[in-house]
């Protein structure tokens, strides 16, 4: 009995259900407001996305930077005025 119900059941709910409309952005009306909003949405994500790996990369050329200012300021070994 499980095994015929499990097979019915759903049949049964296709063939009864009405066809379900979509929204206008998955239906393909590209003028809509709903369309719009997503695009605007998806720009803000991507705006986020950009200023992060901004952030990244400026914190890498921060470090290359300060590395470069440390090594030239440090004495180096032929240099024996500092043991005078």
């Amino acid at each position: 009995m499980k095994a015929r119900l499990s097979f019915w059941l759903p049949t049964l709910l296709w063939l009864t259900t009405t066809g379900a409309n979509a929204c206008s952005a998955c239906f393909g009306k590209s003028d809509s407001p709903l369309a719009k909003g997503m695009n605007a949405g998806i720009f803000v994500l991507l705006g986020f996305v950009l200023v992060l790996w901004i952030a990244f990369g400026s914190f890498f050329v921060f470090i290359v930077r300060r590395g470069r200012t440390v090594a030239g300021s440090a004495p180096s070994e032929s240099d024996d005025s500092h043991l005078e």
